[in-house]
C-alpha cells in the first residue's frame, strides 16, 4: 500500500469532516455481530495523533481490506474478523510503519489485535533477528457493565538468533475496568462511549535479572458500533502525553474483497 494513497484518503477524510461533521449512532450491535465495531466493506478511519498539548505528532489511517468468517471444528460458534492495513504517517506525511491487525467478533464481544499494543520502537534494536509474535486480543463488550472487569491483552514477542535465545519484548495491557459511559464529539462525529481505564506495560527482558520496563495509564473511549473513539495516555505522574482521536470515518474508500471461508478453529 503506498503512502500517496494514505495522504490523499487523510486530506479527502479531513476536508469532508471540516465541512460537515456526522454524528453517528450509538446504537448497539445484534448479539451475533455481522462485523467488529461495524467494520464492513471499503470502511477507511483516520486516527490524528497528539500530544500532551494539544499539538498533531502524526496521524493513523486504517483501511478494510478483506472480511471473513470463521467456525470451529464443531462449527458450533461463528466468528467474523476484518483485515485492516493500518498506517502510521508523521505530520508532512511520510510513512513510518504499516501493519496487518485483524480485529474480531463472536456473540456480543468485539476483539482488537494484542500487536496495536506494541510500538515498533521496542523492536527497532532487533533488526535482522528471528521474531516470532504471541498476540492475546483485547475485548471489548457491547454492552458490558459500569464497575466491571474486562481481561487483559497484548503482544509477545521472543527475539532469537539462529542460535540463542535473545530477549523478550512486551506490550501488555491489566487491570481494564469500565469507570463510566460519556459522550465524546470528534471531528468525525459525536459518539456515546463506555470508558475503560487500564495499564499498559511495555518492557524488553534480555535476561531474569535484566528488565527494561516502562508502565502508563490509558483511558479508551470506543462506541461498540464503532470502535475505539479516543484514547489518552498518562505517564505515571499523572501527566497527559499522548491522545489519539478518530477523526475521519469513510465507508467508500475503495474496493475490497470479501471472502468467507471455512477455517477451522480449535
Amino acid at each position: 500500500m503506498s503512502s500517496s494513497y494514505f495522504v490523499a484518503l487523510a486530506t479527502g477524510l479531513l476536508a469532508t469532516v471540516a465541512l460537515q461533521a456526522q454524528t453517528l449512532p450509538a446504537s448497539t450491535p445484534a448479539a451475533n455481530c455481522p462485523h467488529p465495531f461495524g467494520l464492513a466493506d471499503n470502511t477507511a478511519r483516520t486516527f490524528t495523533l497528539q500530544d500532551g498539548k494539544g499539538e498533531t505528532t502524526g496521524f493513523v489511517h486504517q483501511r478494510v481490506v478483506r472480511l471473513e468468517t470463521e467456525q470451529n471444528k464443531k462449527k458450533t460458534q461463528t466468528t467474523n474478523t476484518v483485515l485492516l492495513k493500518s498506517g502510521a504517517y508523521d505530520t508532512k506525511g511520510r510513512l513510518l510503519y504499516l501493519r496487518d491487525l485483524t480485529f474480531r467478533c463472536r456473540q456480543d464481544t468485539a476483539f482488537t489485535d494484542g500487536l496495536d499494543q506494541l510500538n515498533p520502537e521496542q523492536l527497532s534494536s532487533f533488526r535482522d533477528r528471528l521474531l516470532t509474535y504471541t498476540p492475546t486480543p483485547l475485548a471489548w463488550p457491547n454492552q458490558p457493565t459500569v464497575g466491571s472487569e474486562l481481561p487483559g491483552g497484548g503482544m509477545l514477542v521472543d527475539v532469537r538468533s539462529s542460535a540463542v535465545d535473545i530477549a523478550k519484548v512486551y506490550a501488555t495491557v491489566s487491570k481494564r475496568r469500565v469507570t463510566g459511559q460519556e459522550s465524546v464529539t470528534t471531528p468525525a462525529g459525536t459518539f456515546l462511549c463506555y470508558k475503560v481505564e487500564a495499564e499498559l506495560e511495555s518492557a524488553t527482558v534480555a535476561r531474569a535479572d535484566l528488565k527494561l520496563a516502562s508502565i502508563v495509564r490509558v483511558v479508551d473511549y470506543y462506541a461498540p458500533t464503532v470502535g475505539l473513539v479516543k484514547s489518552e495516555v498518562y505517564n505515571k505522574k499523572g501527566r497527559l502525553e499522548q491522545v489519539r482521536v478518530l477523526t475521519g470515518l469513510d465507508q467508500s474508500a475503495g474496493s475490497v474483497v470479501k471472502e468467507t471461508s471455512k477455517r477451522k478453529k480449535s
